[in-house]
């Protein structure tokens, strides 16, 4: 029995393999009425779909992408923005469909160029606001008006050609109005935004104050000696210090003293207050009130004690000094 049967198997087996492959082992077609970017694909294989797909759509996203901006014209090359249709994965997603309908292209294309190019776009068409601002000569703190500017709304923009290029149809012709930027510091806040400034007149041994721009009073200075003239520029006062240690310069005129630190105490020639502009050049009080009025010090600015704390009291880190 088991021998009669074997050939008979056999030929069962032989007969079954021989059969096409549309009735055994049939390769998978797409449903009826499935379509991917306006492409029937109904009834087709994977490999079918793909050619067909290619073929459709690949003509139908090789344009540039034009954006109008500032009264200028910019163009995005399609070869630039690298769009590529993933045709075998829409292919994919079409025979995974179990009804009729449209299923999504698989769009892609290069963000980093996209991001470049807006980018660049924007430095080319924007204008940014400029803040209102001061002119301070010695005796005078001029107000300077800004002006309103203009930019562009890049993460818009960007996003509008994202949406260009991942769907297939959609304009790639886009125009970007200009958006308006205000500057931060208007006329009307300058005197919030400089509440004090300083200007130093060596030739007159003079330190002006003015607040909220206006002037306010003058003090007796004493400047640097002949050789070792207190810097002229403008300054900002970077520290603020009561009862200062004398961190004495790594300079010949310092003698032995060079390096050291000198504490607060009747050596320390820094009394009272000390307001920093930066390289070991400042404001402090000092002993020596016999030296106002000269050119004295080793850079600094003099001043007597109790000019200098008043001074302090009313001069906040970044006030600007005007040294001349």
């Amino acid at each position: 029995m088991i021998t009669a049967r074997k050939p008979l198997l056999l030929s069962v087996l032989g007969a079954l393999l021989a059969l096409p492959t549309a009735v055994y082992g049939q390769a998978k077609t797409i449903q009826p009425g499935v379509s991917a970017g306006g492409v029937d694909l109904s009834g087709l294989t994977v490999e079918q779909a793909a050619a067909k797909l290619s073929a459709a759509i690949d003509p139908a996203i090789a344009g540039d992408v034009i954006v109008g901006a500032g009264g200028r014209v910019f163009r995005l090359r399609a070869a630039r923005a690298a769009e590529k249709l993933d045709a075998p994965l829409t292919a994919k997603r079409a025979a995974r469909a179990k009804s009729a309908g449209a299923v999504p292209l698989a769009l892609k294309h290069s963000r980093t160029a996209v991001r470049d190019f807006v980018v660049a776009i924007g430095r080319k068409v924007s204008h940014p606001a400029r803040d209102a601002t001061v002119r301070v000569t010695l005796r005078h703190v001029f107000r300077r008006p800004g002006h309103a500017g203009y930019r562009l709304a890049e993460t818009d923009l960007r996003a509008q050609i994202d949406r260009a290029l991942d769907t297939l149809g959609a304009p790639r012709v886009l125009h970007m109005r200009l958006l308006p930027s205000r500057p931060k510091i208007g006329l009307h806040q300058l005197a919030h935004a400089y509440p004090t400034v300083l200007t130093i007149d060596r030739a007159h041994f003079k330190l002006r104050v003015f607040r909220r721009l206006r002037f306010l009073r003058s003090y007796r200075i004493a400047v640097g000696r002949a050789g070792l003239e207190t810097p002229t520029g403008i300054y900002h006062v970077q520290e603020r210090e009561t009862n200062p240690s004398w961190h004495v310069p790594k300079r010949a005129w310092a003698g032995a003293l060079a390096g050291t630190t000198v504490p607060p105490g009747p050596n320390d020639p820094l009394k009272a207050r000390w307001l920093g502009l930066g390289d070991g050049v400042g404001i402090h009080g000092t002993a020596e009130s016999f030296s106002i009025g000269s050119r004295a010090s080793h850079g600094c600015i003099r001043m007597l004690v109790p000019d200098v704390i008043a001074l302090y009291r009313i001069t906040p880190l970044g006030s600007p000094v005007l040294i001349k």
